[in-house]
């Protein structure tokens, strides 16, 4: 583990250990982006930069930004990527002063509270045609999520993970997304894929999650804790993934993916109107007129 990173966030060098089984979702998100072409793109949550990569590869003549909340994140992005701008930001109060031909988010509103709320948000920031492309894992029913929550519940340290417990969240099923959808006006593409990860025994998927979920409660450890921490999570872990014929053990994770694409006339929330009673940005229902993308 890189101590050199705050364990509050995801290390960025452990998660490009499985840089290729990472990115692949992303590829796949955006190979159903309808977008011939696009100006201004945005990629938030961008990680360490691999998924603004394809943002840039697909639209190479568009503004490119990312944002990410993770200052290791943000460095590995800025050093793969040195002539785009990458911001540190809190995606949860995030409000940009210009629109958006794609706003691609992969593998970030499932850390996001209040989803719907903010989902209708990211749509009001696209220019009319633009697209908001998002991937999600639904992970929380699969054994890795439900024996690192056992783990963190059975241990003595069972009181200071209470907070952590990864649980299953009210917003996440295909029949939600599918009504939130519904919600925003705009046309729109839902679909759910399983990847399937043949990794090297349990000790790969202790790693694969190191990098991301196994971090909220690595945080709260001390360090004399963690090692017996993971030790069981991986013993737990091998009973549940038994090794297939070559000694690999299969991952699987299943995503949610969907493509919104905004109508070019609709009643739509001006994202950056202000009120000036209070000095604050607010949502006001206004008629938008056709514009290019």
């Amino acid at each position: 583990m890189n101590e050199d990173i705050p364990l509050s966030e995801w290390d960025a060098d452990q998660y490009l250990k499985f840089e290729a089984e990472r990115t692949r979702p992303s590829a796949d998100l955006m190979a159903r982006v309808p977008l011939t072409e696009a100006r201004r793109c945005i990629d938030i949550g961008c990680g360490p930069g691999n998924s603004t990569e394809l943002v840039l590869g697909r639209f190479p003549e568009a503004i490119v930004t990312g944002l990410d909340n993770s200052p290791g994140m943000l460095s590995k992005a800025r050093e793969r990527l040195g002539g785009l701008t990458f911001e540190e930001t809190d995606l949860t109060t995030w409000w940009p002063d210009e629109r958006f031909n794609l706003i691609f988010a992969s593998g970030v509103l499932q850390c996001l509270p209040d989803r719907p709320r903010i989902l209708t948000r990211l749509v009001s920031f696209l220019h009319d045609g633009g697209c908001l492309a998002v991937q999600v894992p639904n992970t929380v029913d699969e054994p890795s999520h439900r024996l690192m929550e056992q783990v963190a519940s059975d241990g003595p340290w069972a009181g200071k993970l209470s907070a952590a417990s990864v649980g299953k969240e009210s917003f996440g099923t295909i029949d939600e997304y599918y009504a939130c959808l519904q919600q925003t006006g705009c046309t729109f593409d839902l679909w759910e894929t399983t990847y399937l990860h043949p990794l090297a025994g349990p000790g790969a998927i202790v790693e694969w999650f190191e990098g991301s979920e196994l971090r909220r409660y690595l945080k709260l450890l001390t360090d004399e804790e963690r090692p017996e921490f993971l030790s069981r999570y991986q013993a737990a872990l091998t009973k549940a993934y038994p090794a297939q014929n070559e000694g690999k053990v299969l991952l699987r994770m299943p995503r949610v993916f969907f493509v919104v694409q905004r109508s070019r006339t609709r009643k739509s929330i001006a994202p950056w109107s202000s009120d000036p009673g209070t000095g604050r940005r607010t949502g006001r229902v206004v008629e938008m007129e056709p514009t290019t993308v």
